[in-house]
């Protein structure tokens, strides 16, 4: 029995000990230049936009802090702070959309936000959290954030 048990015990440790080998597609410079640590990684600000506590009835109110939205995220992503950005569809929790922002720290992303016009008035609150991610995340969606001006 204790050779069966040997005989299937030692190629799992084999393939564990293969698992362990350095990525071959690892940039280590790429990953310097991009701010990256040791794995390519580097840590991001998750933000959670959702309904807000603010009540505007009045549209022109409503329409110049949705436009300073607007006008936000394209000056965090001008500003290579805003890696990605996109809203939700109607959901339960009334999250209303997401931000990845290159920032270090949950402070230095509450500073950011509250250039937004929306989420200052309290149109939008936010949630916060640390997420550690690739630090080529930069790298994959470059110029997504050309908002036609004429549409602001």
């Amino acid at each position: 029995m204790k050779q069966l048990l040997l005989g299937f015990l030692l190629p799992l440790c084999s393939l564990h000990i293969n698992a362990q080998t350095d990525n071959p597609v690892y940039d280590k410079a790429m990953a310097d230049s991009l701010g990256g640590d040791d794995y390519g990684m580097k840590p991001y600000v998750l933000v959670i936009l959702k309904t807000g506590t603010a009540k505007i009835d009045n549209n022109q109110v409503s329409d110049s802090l949705f436009k300073g939205h607007m006008t936000a995220i394209q000056k965090f992503a001008d500003d290579g702070k805003l890696i990605v950005s996109g809203p939700l569809r109607k959901n339960e929790k009334a999250y209303r959309g997401i931000f990845i922002l290159d920032v270090k720290t949950i402070e230095e992303a509450q500073v950011l936000l509250q250039s937004d016009p929306a989420i200052y008035a309290k149109v939008f609150d936010v949630e916060l959290f640390q997420w550690y991610g690739s630090a080529a995340l930069p790298l994959y969606l470059p110029n997504h954030y050309k908002i036609e001006k004429k549409k602001m």
